[in-house]
């Protein structure tokens, strides 16, 4: 799936005072995102705190970002959670138009083992009706997709896992990943007797693209890029280490007290958005604020 290559970008989702999705803010962070540096955009994973937000909302979300968008770029939608049955009777029953894959991240909570990951995920790709990118974040999940099950669960179903968001932090995990994925590039399998198609190994995590892209990586699905599209274009497309390091002071205050809390402060001093995130979640401190208001002032200097 080459559209799901270079830049996507995590859409925070903006809220008004009273805790209602701001339709008007939301306008404004998809021009800035339909400006010719962004490949694709996530919407309703966790940086646009899905799991925070009734069905209903979700619905209204995804209906106006896909109709606002039209067509003007590939739309991947969140959708995951800790309930196989659950996921897969979404996965039916949701209107997934307008949108090319879905990204459906590791059950949280159940921790379930590598076999119990392999079923599920075999069980979203047979229910869902456009492709799947698999999602490792271990920090918010409590299990670890391990590379040998990711090619098992990509193995059993050509053509239907288009990759994996990967968000683990670890590099070498990640590059063994990657060669496991060239390998089974070159090889049939009985299943079939065709080669199966590409996987993408997609980045997750903002500090650590360049690395992986030069390793192979297809690209990075990143939070920063809400509010720095055309920097982490170069960073993704050019392999700018030099502009990669530039933003990691700012990469380290947007996750230094929870992820969408960092970007939405970015965000709110940019005047695209007001600076309010969903219980559990709170706004930054106000030394987290102020920290990134210098940071942004060295950016922008």
């Amino acid at each position: 799936m080459n559209e799901l290559k270079g830049l996507g970008t995590a859409l925070i989702t903006p809220f008004k005072a009273d805790g209602e999705v701001d339709y008007t803010a939301l306008e404004r962070l998809l021009d800035t995102q339909l400006s010719g540096y962004v490949d694709y955009i996530v919407v309703l994973g966790t940086t646009g705190e899905a799991a925070t937000m009734s069905e209903e909302e979700k619905m209204q979300v995804r209906t106006f970002i896909r109709d606002y968008v039209n067509g003007r770029l590939p739309l991947v939608l969140g959708v995951g959670g800790n309930c196989t049955a659950n996921v897969c009777e979404a996965l039916r029953t949701t209107d997934l138009s307008g949108f090319c894959a879905i990204l459906s991240v590791c059950p949280y909570y159940n921790k379930p083992s590598q076999e119990g990951l392999y079923r599920h995920f075999c069980a979203v790709a047979e229910a869902s009706p456009i492709p799947v990118i698999l999602y490792n974040v271990p920090g918010r999940t409590g299990v670890n997709l391990q590379p040998e099950t990711v090619m098992r669960i990509y193995e059993a179903h050509p053509g239907k896992i288009a990759g994996i968001k990967e968000a683990s932090g670890n590099v070498e995990q990640i590059k063994d990943l990657i060669k496991l994925s060239a390998v089974s590039h070159q090889h049939s399998y009985p299943y079939s007797g065709t080669i199966i198609s590409d996987f993408l190994v997609i980045s997750g995590d903002d500090g650590i693209a360049c690395e992986l892209m030069e390793a192979g990586a297809a690209g990075l699905i990143s939070v920063a890029s809400n509010a720095f599209a055309e920097d982490f274009h170069k960073i993704v497309h050019e392999k700018d280490r030099e502009m990669q390091a530039k933003y990691a002071e700012i990469i380290r205050l947007l996750f230094a007290e929870g992820n969408p809390s960092g970007i939405k402060t970015v965000l709110s001093q940019k005047g695209i958005i007001e600076n309010i995130v969903r219980l559990p979640l709170v706004s930054n401190s106000a030394e987290v604020q102020e920290a990134i208001r210098r940071q942004l002032a060295v950016l922008e200097a």
